[in-house]
């Protein structure tokens, strides 16, 4: 029984050999063996590159009975020769993940992509109907006519008042150049050594101006004609709302110690409250009048400003008051002083020396509109009368004392306006003084100097330091 059951047991195990022998991969479970799929590919790619390899050492041994095929092996599967006994070296594509359809989910491709575009073929391009820039009817360039109106009459006005305001200037020289040439030694000085061009000289296309000299009782005479701005168009249009008149001014720089020491003037109201607030002199020295139709027999609308009543009294006598009212239209401002230092300074305290004064006679005459320059022509007259009368004349000793004062307040008033200023120059001078010296003693490289310049200077900072204590002196009793 023995023998028996152990050759049943030996037959049922080969038996079981045979079958686990003959049993397909196929078969196997493929959650059992997560690789399966990779194991075949495997060995699949294994049997074609043995086989390329046979076939190519035929062929290279004589052989052509082997068909040429072409054998590819997956990229993902290629052997590389240096590794093939560490194992497989897997090449995955890195865009393989754009074909896998979850990662697009509710993404229509055929919506987006653009049909293929043949490059044999021209494009066809759609050019749109564009209008002309450019159109016919005048009316659609009303603003560039506009533009070109204007020009044209800004310019067209430019050279009539230039010529304009030439020939008044002109014809006010013309008719008074016989009167300068009687009282003057050179009338136009272009100042040059030699005199090309006498007569006006034109320093814009509305302001002339005339330089006489050679006469006594004066140093020289500066003639400046001032007339509309008539070239500017926009000048011209504002002159409308507010009229402007030519006006001729005159400035005569006296002799010095020729005139009293008085400052006057006189002229329209609207004219003096300018020049009271513009002119150093007239605002420190003068005050305006009251009334002074009733006190010097003025024309009405005409202002006084005076200094020394006497002065002004002595001025504006019976001649003088006969030629205001008479010419009272063309009379603009008469200014007479000895302390004339030109129009007052914004910032005082920044001049540490009081301006130069010089004696002048300042007169302003507006020009009549219809050029008739011979009714003026005695203004001028005037002004050499008025020369004259400054020469001979003087104040007495009580008005001459009242100017002095009044001169010698102006000036205590600018020293106490500029003490402070000229406190830190004068700070600023010693403290400079001593900087050179230090520089000086320390130049000589001498100890013993430099020794005694330290205590020097110790004893002075000490002294500067130290406090100010009054000596009073007591009696013994």
């Amino acid at each position: 029984m023995r023998p028996v059951f152990a050759f049943l047991l030996l037959s049922l195990l080969c038996a079981c050999q045979l079958n686990n022998a003959n049993v397909s991969p196929d078969a196997e479970d493929e959650t059992d063996n997560d690789f399966a799929e990779f194991d075949d590919d495997f060995v699949e790619a294994s049997y074609d590159t043995e086989t390329a390899e046979n076939a190519d050492s035929s062929r290279g041994a004589g052989g052509d009975s082997f068909s040429r095929e072409r054998l590819e092996v997956p990229k993902k599967f290629a052997v590389n020769s240096d590794e093939e006994e560490d194992g497989l070296v897997e090449n995955d594509d890195e865009f393989e993940h754009f074909q896998d359809e979850e990662e697009f989910e509710g993404y229509d491709a055929g919506d987006t992509m653009e049909p293929p575009i043949d490059q044999k073929t021209e494009p066809k391009l759609k050019i749109p109907n564009i209008p002309l820039h450019f159109r016919t009817h005048w009316d659609s360039y009303w603003m560039e006519m506009l533009m070109v109106a204007g020009l044209l009459a800004y310019f067209a006005n430019f050279f009539a008042g230039k010529t304009k305001n030439a020939r008044l200037a002109q014809l006010w020289f013309s008719t008074h150049k016989a009167l300068l040439d009687e009282n003057f030694a050179l009338v136009g000085d272009d100042g040059k050594v030699e005199n090309e061009n006498p007569g006006l000289i034109k320093e814009s296309e509305s302001l002339y101006t005339l330089w006489c000299s050679g006469r006594t009782c004066c140093e020289g005479m500066l003639v400046e004609l001032k007339m509309i701005k008539r070239q500017d168009l926009v000048s011209l249009v504002a002159g409308l709302m507010r009229p402007q008149l030519d006006q001729v001014h005159i400035k005569i720089e006296l002799t010095r110690g020729l005139m009293d020491s008085f400052v006057f003037a006189v002229g329209s109201k609207k004219t003096i409250s300018k020049v009271f607030k513009e002119y150093t002199d007239l605002t420190k020295f003068c005050s305006l009048v009251a009334k002074p139709e009733d006190r010097y027999n003025v024309p009405s609308g005409f202002g006084v400003l005076s200094e020394i009543p006497e002065a002004t009294s002595a001025i504006l006598e019976s001649r003088v008051i006969t030629a205001l009212n008479k010419y009272q239209s063309y009379i603009d401002y008469l200014h007479i002083s000895d302390q004339f230092s030109g129009q007052v300074q914004q910032e005082e305290g920044s001049t540490l020396k009081q301006p130069e004064t010089r004696p002048v006679l300042l007169a302003g005459f507006n020009l009549p509109k219809h050029a008739e320059m011979e009714t003026i022509k005695p203004l001028l007259l005037l002004i050499f009368y008025l020369m004259e009368r400054l020469k001979t004349y003087r104040m007495s000793k009580e008005a001459k004392a009242k100017a002095d004062k009044n001169r010698l307040r102006v000036e205590e008033e600018f020293l106490k306006s500029t003490h402070a200023a000229r406190a830190e120059a004068a700070a600023q001078r010693r403290e400079d003084k001593r900087k050179q010296e230090k520089e000086r003693v320390l130049a000589e490289e001498d100890p013993e100097k430099q020794r005694r310049w330290e205590l020097k200077e110790q004893k002075r900072q000490a002294k500067k330091n130290a406090p100010k204590m009054k000596r009073l002196a007591v009696k013994s009793l």
